[in-house]
């Protein structure tokens, strides 16, 4: 009996000493380390990768090191024909400065013998390009050419659920449309007017551009401030004074404007003034409901000729396969862009744009991601990798995969996406772009809350970063969709140290050659961030229920 009752207890002390071995070793695996990190963030963020820029040689290597880095783990291939690439056409068109010509000119009530406007031998000040105003094709075409009187249209946003309209139904076709950036201002009467202090779809450049095709217009110039725009004037030249990528144009769209542009506030403000107009009274009228838009007598006229190519870039696409037999058929993807903005216009003598922190960071992150979830426990449902191009030049890559996802749009769960990893150390807080306009923030506040953490609202709300990154795609396509990076309550230093290094980073290397790899990077809080990700998609991949959005974000399904 006591034989039996001595091997009974060894048989008990070997299954648990299984267990405990099997627990460490699935730890073992799913353990995301900051020199795993660092190593594909040095590699993407080299110089022999030229900038990433999507349809170029430094665009391709990343796109391929990507893929075999995939296959290397376990994660299976989800892109075009079994492969790990989904195709995406682009077209890239760039501006010949030399060849660019800007007139500027008054218009007489009533011209002799040509029974239409003139221009005034009065003089008016010249736009300098890049200095003053920034110009690109708002299409695939060999050359831009767009005149038209400006027409100050205030904020340029036609908003039927805030009984907002700043055309008035005046005949905007053929004009030159000049905007302001941003939303109007919430007044303290009513808190909530456009989001309040945070930004909505209105204020971005984006929307302005849609809506002046839709208003029939000939051109847009977009009034530039650091304060609203979120950036410096250098990050305008270094994001457009070069080539444009976009997708081939839907032609059920409007006819594209002749040209899009940025224009620096004093070049604006010293136009209309010779015009007799006052920039700041304009944009004191643009704040109210009653404003109309103001013909300004100026004749603005741009030409210049493009190059076009028609390329192919890639997104790559993996796929991490659930356990159940029908959940396995729901998908949480996981997305970050992996281009940057290739070789541009020298700053200190370096003309590469490497994108380190942005985006090679979120990119190092998200394959950690992968290769725990490849080697790990398989959740319920299937996990997607998207790592999108071309992000810089507008969400293109995303916006491709969520109108052509290689699974149907009914069956995606939520989208998490990174764009920027923890390059400055853990912390005790994370921010989530689109915490409140679904439960996904309710649920990573639960999750986090544990571990002492929580998350913090964004610094910048009116900088609108919801809609500048490629969450932002799945949202449109109405998937519940948020974006995650590191907060700026950093544990080894004081309070207010992460904000700064945050407005340091916007001002001096965003968009910048100097966004590099450097020695000192402390990827100890990108190892956090990867885990706190990776334990959120297997959370969603093994809940039952679904993300649901607020009632009242616009993106709903």
């Amino acid at each position: 009996m006591a034989r039996i009752f001595r091997s009974s207890l060894v048989g008990v002390a070997l299954t648990s000493l299984v267990a405990v071995t099997a627990h460490a070793q699935q730890t073992s695996v799913t353990a995301i380390t900051p020199n795993e990190i660092d190593g594909h963030l040095r590699f993407l963020s080299s110089d022999l990768l030229e900038g990433r820029a999507p349809g170029t040689r430094g665009g391709r290597l990343a796109a391929e090191y990507i893929a075999s880095q995939l296959r290397a783990v376990g994660v299976a291939p989800a892109g075009d024909s079994g492969s790990y690439f989904q195709r995406v056409p682009i077209d890239i068109v760039g501006a010949d400065p030399a060849s660019i010509q800007l007139g500027v000119g008054m218009t007489m009530p009533s011209a002799p013998n040509t029974g239409g406007p003139a221009v005034s031998p009065r003089s008016l000040p010249q736009l300098r390009y890049p200095d003053d105003v920034v110009l690109w094709a708002g299409s695939a075409t060999e050359r831009s050419n767009a005149s038209g009187e400006i027409v100050f249209v205030g904020y340029g946003a036609k908003a039927p659920e805030y009984r907002w309209d700043d055309f008035k139904g005046m005949d905007l076709k053929g004009k030159i449309l000049l905007v302001l950036v941003n939303d109007p201002p919430a007044p303290a009467s009513e808190p909530a007017l456009f989001g309040g202090k945070a930004m909505t779809y209105y204020g971005r450049w984006t929307y302005k551009f849609e809506e002046a095709e839709r208003q029939g217009a000939a051109g847009m110039l977009i009034v530039h401030t650091t304060e609203q725009a979120g950036y410096p004037w250098h990050t305008v030249v270094g994001s457009w004074a070069k080539e444009q990528r976009m997708l081939p144009r839907d032609p059920k769209l409007p006819a594209p404007l002749g040209f899009r542009g940025w224009v620096t506030d004093s070049a604006a403000a010293a136009l209309l003034r010779q015009a007799g107009l006052d920039l700041a009274t304009l944009r004191t009228q643009a704040a109210s409901r009653d404003f109309k838009p103001v013909s300004t007598g100026i004749i603005f006229s741009a030409s210049f000729r493009n190059t076009v190519q028609h390329l192919m870039s890639e997104n790559v696409v993996g796929k991490v396969t659930g356990r159940d037999a029908k959940a396995r058929n729901e998908y949480v993807v996981l997305s970050a862009h992996w281009d940057h903005l290739g070789i541009g216009p020298a700053v200190n003598g370096d003309s590469i744009y490497n994108g380190a922190s942005d985006n090679a960071s979120g990119v190092a992150d998200l394959l950690a991601v992968a290769r725990a979830a490849a080697q790990g426990a398989k959740p319920r449902r299937s996990l997607l990798f998207a790592f999108v191009t071309a992000e810089e030049s507008g969400l293109l890559g995303s916006e491709w995969f969520a109108t052509h996802p290689p699974v149907p749009v009914k069956q995606i769960v939520a989208d998490l996406n990174l764009d920027g990893g923890n390059i400055l150390g853990r912390t005790r807080d994370v921010t989530v772009l689109g915490e409140n306009k679904s439960t996904l923030g309710s649920t990573i506040a639960a999750m986090i809350r544990p571990q002492g953490m929580r998350i913090s609202p964004d610094d910048h709300p009116e900088r609108g970063h919801f809609y500048r990154s490629d969450h932002f795609s799945f949202a449109r396509a109405g998937i519940p969709s948020v974006s995650i990076g590191a907060g700026n309550d950093f544990t080894d230093h004081p309070a207010g140290w992460g904000a700064q290094q945050e407005e340091d980073y916007t001002a001096h290397r965003y968009h910048q050659p100097s966004d590099e790899y450097r020695e000192n990077f402390d990827l100890s809080g990108a190892a956090q961030l990867s885990q706190l990700v990776y334990r959120l998609a297997i959370k969603l991949g093994n809940d039952s229920a679904w993300p649901a959005w607020a009632k009242d974000a616009e993106f709903k399904r």
